[in-house]
């Protein structure tokens, strides 16, 4: 995947995983406009495929999508030693306290244990708050 010349310095990648278009362009214009390069999916399962390829520092995750859901790409990473460390910041109209119950349900079932997102955002969101829980996910992760 070598092709051009390699971007000036970015303040990092972000992989947009959304199955609606229009909020995966909306978070991709926002993290472009402020200096990240970004990628986008458009499912967990083309998402999967697209970390192993883009290798980004962080993931922005759409719970509720078809094919493969946000959850199971969520599990996939974790269970993968080698993206096992990827940052998620979960996107998501799923009301923030009813996901957090879910996955700790997730979480006490059999083979849980699995590590959950890193942030979350409610749907929609606004610019300000995608990039401050990004930065704050990003910097957690560089300390």
């Amino acid at each position: 995947m070598a092709g051009g010349a390699e971007k000036s310095a970015t303040r990092g990648r972000v992989l947009v995983v959304d199955d609606e278009m229009h909020l995966r362009l909306f978070i991709k214009a926002v993290f472009e406009s402020a200096g990240y390069e970004t990628a986008m999916a458009r499912d967990g399962e083309e998402g999967l495929e697209k970390v192993r390829q883009f290798k980004p520092d962080l993931v922005s995750l759409d719970l509720m999508m078809p094919n493969q859901g946000g959850i199971r790409l969520l599990t996939g990473l974790r269970r993968d030693p080698e993206l096992g460390a990827t940052k998620v910041l979960v996107v998501s109209a799923i009301e923030g306290e009813t996901f957090r119950h879910s996955l700790a349900l997730l979480q006490a079932g059999p083979g849980g244990g699995v590590a959950g997102p890193d942030g979350y955002v409610e749907k929609p969101p606004t610019a300000q708050l995608l990039l401050d829980e990004a930065e704050r996910i990003l910097k957690k992760g560089a300390a």
